[in-house]
Parts: structure tokens; C-alpha cells; sequence
């Protein structure tokens, strides 16, 4: 069974570009923009792993992985914040296992996500 991922961003090429990449390397991938489902749908696809963008149309990506990584269910899922904007403060307050810079290479993001999702087997 496929590892699953899932994305959020709220731009389509990004998100197009990673999808891309994930599937090629093995993944289950969904893709959403949609930050004001994102809970019920971590709940609803049981990711491995999420990636987040840390600016979002109306959220943010800290504020996202704070509320899974104190939510009992959901707080052993991986999560990358994935932004232009990082703020190395910010990124550890919200409790995400790895942050990736914007832009980013496509091997930094496969490394990254390899070494969170493959790191207990």
C-alpha cells in the first residue's frame, strides 16, 4: 500500500509541481487550497504525512499544525511547512518536523519526505 500525502497550498502550480513529484516517487498524493476543510479532511484521507504552505488565503500553516500536533488522533502525522516566508521561531512553536524554504528543488522535498515517512521502519 502507497504511503499517503497530503498537500495543501494555495497556489495551483505549486501544487501541481509537488503532486507531480510525489506520485513519481511512489506516494498517494492529494492536493488541496482548501484550508477551512483541512482537519476533516486529514481526518477523512489519513495521511503519513502533511505539507503545509505557511501563508494561505485566509490561514496559516502554523496554525494548522498546531492543531494536529495537539490533537491526540493526529499528532504522530509528519508535517513540513513549506514557504518563502519561514520564521525559524514560528516553525518551532507550531511543532513541524521539517520546514522546506520557497523555492525548493524537487531532491530537497523527495529527501525530506523520504526521511520523515521512512524514519520508524
Amino acid at each position: 500500500m502507497l504511503k499517503r500525502i497530503l498537500v495543501l497550498d494555495d497556489n495551483q502550480d505549486v501544487l501541481d509541481i509537488i503532486k507531480e513529484a510525489l506520485v513519481y516517487g511512489q506516494f498517494e498524493v492529494k492536493v488541496t487550497s482548501n484550508s477551512a476543510d483541512i482537519m476533516e479532511t486529514i481526518e477523512t484521507f489519513h495521511p503519513d504525512l502533511l505539507i503545509l504552505d505557511y501563508k494561505l488565503n485566509g490561514g496559516n500553516g502554523n496554525d494548522i499544525c498546531r492543531q494536529v500536533k495537539t490533537n491526540h488522533q493526529l499528532s504522530d502525522i509528519p508535517v513540513i511547512i513549506c514557504s518563502a516566508y519561514l520564521d525559524a521561531t514560528e516553525t518551532l512553536i507550531c511543532g513541524c518536523d521539517a520546514t522546506i524554504a520557497k523555492p525548493f528543488g524537487l531532491d530537497e522535498l523527495m529527501e525530506k519526505v523520504n526521511g520523515l515517512i521512512y524514519s520508524d521502519m
